[in-house]
């Protein structure tokens, strides 16, 4: 065609930025879903578990449910049921006193394969043996200046006859101290045996249910939360962890639908740029244009050429944006520690301190890499299609030209 050549530089523009667009939108989208899967397996595995049964009207003896579930246990999927107790109290010590959380589980729960994953032991034991002993959150234990071995005051209340609350103080040893590896979920824990929270904490101010796990918590917590109400005929409400942690993963979900809002916005911008690629690339061809639709073309044909151009362009930057955003996004946690180490480095020729972009006692030490090949193929077709659909006005333009009105300009 002919010999101006700054509509295809307009193209080749458009894909890079294209291309450049797409890299922190896969980034963000690979950190924030690592993120969220992250956090929310630690308050599966240690918090909340997969289920949670409560009995109603409450049971005294909460076997029964457990028995009925455990005869189900090989052929429903499940991999665990455990009875826990939860409540408040305030932890004693020379360094003072705190509130605190209190869990009482059964100690097999700490054993469990989920568990055990998630679970670092910063010292001592992360089983406890005996009704005596206590395991406590890194953070806990770091304020109220627990060791392992020592000795350690719990205050609960019970409640008299009367309806009056009484304090009551039970000395535990420390057994182990526990991290979950992110800080609002062990930052209060205070973890005693089943047996130990049945003694010292009272039922009227206590919640006392059943933990359960699942093979398959993510695709069937809703199908087997179903069945299993269905099989207890109506003695107890079954809760998945959707519904237990509703407000918290509803926050993580906005905040990652705002983000990936805001990285949307730049691709937009950058497939519209095809647009006024197409524009300048119509501006520039008239001539060949006018030469084409006087040997016959016709103007759906002239059209096609241009939508075309923008389905190429489009194409041209999608790929190498996703590509390259996948492999950034698949090694960002070597990306962050080598910013982390350039950062320290550089802090400490000026005296500082080591840096840490992620604070370990509030964010993840590892960001788990989850690719969401359904979200990336959208995001791919959905650019191409944004910078096809820029274009079809100009492209419709240049298929309305009047071959003889062009070339009475050249």
């Amino acid at each position: 065609m002919g010999r101006g050549n700054k509509g295809n530089r307009y193209l080749l523009g458009a894909a890079l930025g294209i291309a450049l667009s797409l890299i922190p939108i896969m980034v963000t989208m690979i950190v924030a879903d690592g993120m969220i899967r992250g956090i929310t397996d630690r308050f599966l595995e240690l918090g909340t578990g997969h289920l949670q049964i409560w009995a109603r009207p409450p049971l005294e003896d909460a076997s029964v449910l457990s028995a009925a579930l455990d005869a189900d246990a090989q052929t429903g999927g499940l991999t665990g049921i455990w009875r826990e107790m939860d409540g408040i109290g305030v932890i004693l010590s020379t360094a003072g006193k705190t509130g605190t959380s209190i869990r009482a589980v059964e100690p097999s729960f700490w054993q469990n394969e989920g568990s055990r994953r998630y679970l670092s032991v910063i010292d001592g034991s992360g089983l406890i043996e005996a009704d005596n002993e206590i395991m406590l959150g890194e953070d806990l234990a770091r304020e109220v200046g627990a060791v392992v071995g020592g000795p350690l005051r719990l205050m609960t209340l019970r409640v008299a006859e009367d309806g009056r609350t009484i304090p009551r103080t039970t000395l535990f040893t420390v057994k182990g101290i526990v991290s979950s590896g992110y800080h609002e979920l062990d930052a209060l824990w205070c973890i005693v045996s089943y047996n130990a929270g049945s003694r010292i904490l009272s039922k009227e101010i206590s919640r006392d249910f059943l933990v359960v796990k699942i093979d398959e918590p993510y695709d069937r917590a809703d199908e087997t939360a179903f069945d299993i109400s269905f099989k207890l005929g109506g003695l107890a409400a079954v809760y998945t962890w959707r519904e237990l942690q509703i407000a918290q993963y509803s926050s993580y979900e906005s905040t990652r639908q705002m983000l990936m809002l805001i990285m949307a916005l730049i691709v937009l911008v950058a497939a519209v740029n095809v647009s006024s690629a197409v524009s300048m690339l119509v501006i520039e061809r008239q001539r060949d244009i006018a030469v084409l639709k006087s040997v016959g073309t016709s103007s759906s044909e002239t059209r096609r050429i241009f939508l075309w151009c923008s389905l190429l362009t489009g194409l041209s930057g999608a790929i190498p944006g996703l590509a390259l955003g996948l492999v950034i996004g698949c090694n960002i946690n070597g990306i962050i520690r080598g910013f982390e180490t350039v950062l320290s480095f550089a802090s400490s020729l000026l005296r500082g301190g080591a840096v840490k972009i992620l604070d370990p006692g509030f964010y993840l030490q590892e960001i788990p890499v989850i690719i969401d090949w359904k979200g990336v193929a959208l995001i791919g077709c959905l650019t191409v299609l944004c910078s096809v659909a820029s274009s079809v006005f100009c492209a419709n333009r240049a298929g309305k030209s009047r071959p003889l009105d062009l070339l009475r300009k050249f």
